[in-house]
């Protein structure tokens, strides 16, 4: 145990002293995946855990708060997917029931600043570009996550390498990389990108506390360097995600010019269907680039130590 308080103590950075956590990894707000159990185990192994509210309904996102802290009294957090047709009730969910910090994804959270401000809620909005950032700067955010197009689920167009210096070198408050980020090496390099912690998703998924279907989890462990496919960059929203059937014949769909129509309903419940029941062939399988190099299925525990002790280890290295 004291080896560990000495660990965390070297780790503290200004996420850390932000956030009140012991190490400057964040869960990633995942859609179906990101629910309490995940987000307490996170948090209790000294990250900061995230309940993914995605579209569902505010009263189940209160359910899912209430059990997080049957399971923690460390900090946690919701995401917010400000598309959602629940997010006014959300917003107004997580103001009532104390959350520690909201991150955002998928809009402008500026309506409900004010709101989560004055109930001492830290707000990191996810950034996909400098211009975004600063805008969320100006309206208040504590910090933002700079998320490069390595990453799960919905991207942009840069890379983190190139995206988060570019977000550091612009804004006054604390920048988090995520995107392609899976171990020490990960973590060291964000730090020298000039943040100050990272966001992990894909990582996450494949611990022993995260309630994903074991198909799913098993696509991501047998993933090869190459196994991720963009789609729907016609559409204006692209996804990354492990390819399969499906990706197979959306993008054969993109080729061919379907509509919009055509390529929401081949989607239409397909995260759904490939978290919950294991569907991993027409199911949308969304991870990110750094499939590739998850090899174990681990506990959030043994995972965030060893994230710490290896990025010390290079750490010292280059000192």
């Amino acid at each position: 145990m004291r080896n560990e308080k000495r660990q965390e103590k070297r780790m503290q950075t200004e996420l850390t002293r932000l956030l009140g956590i012991q190490a400057p990894i964040i869960q990633g707000g995942m859609a179906w995946v990101a629910e309490h159990t995940l987000a307490a185990a996170v948090s209790n192994a000294g990250g900061l855990g995230i309940i993914g509210a995605a579209n569902a309904p505010a009263e189940w996102v209160r359910e899912q708060i209430r059990l997080t802290k049957q399971l923690t009294d460390k900090p946690f957090g919701v995401n917010v997917m400000l598309m959602s047709p629940y997010a006014p009730e959300i917003a107004q969910v997580v103001a009532e029931e104390g959350v520690s910090v909201v991150t955002t994804g998928a809009g402008n959270p500026e309506s409900y600043m004010a709101l989560w401000k004055s109930k001492g809620i830290k707000v990191i909005p996810v950034v996909a570009s400098v211009a975004l950032a600063k805008r969320m700067e100006r309206a208040g955010a504590d910090a933002v996550v700079a998320e490069g197009c390595e990453s799960g689920g919905h991207i942009g167009e840069s890379t983190t390498m190139t995206l988060v210096p570019q977000v550091v070198d612009a804004l006054n408050i604390p920048v988090i990389a995520a995107g392609g980020i899976a171990d020490g090496r990960g973590l060291a390099a964000a730090f020298m990108l000039g943040a100050c912690g990272v966001q992990m998703g894909t990582r996450f998924v494949a611990t022993k506390e995260c309630w994903a279907h074991q198909n799913y989890k098993d696509k991501i462990l047998k993933a090869k360097d190459i196994d991720t496919k963009v789609t729907g960059r016609s559409t204006g929203h692209p996804v990354r995600a492990l390819r399969n059937d499906m990706t197979k014949r959306y993008l054969e769909l993109e080729q061919a010019g379907a509509s919009m129509e055509e390529l929401e309903y081949l989607t239409l419940g397909a995260l759904r269907r490939a978290v919950t029941e294991g569907d991993v062939l027409n199911g949308s399988v969304m991870a990110g680039q750094i499939s590739g190099m998850i090899h174990e299925e681990t506990d959030c525990r043994t995972l965030i130590r060893q994230l710490i002790e290896d990025a010390e280890k290079r750490m010292k290295v280059w000192r």
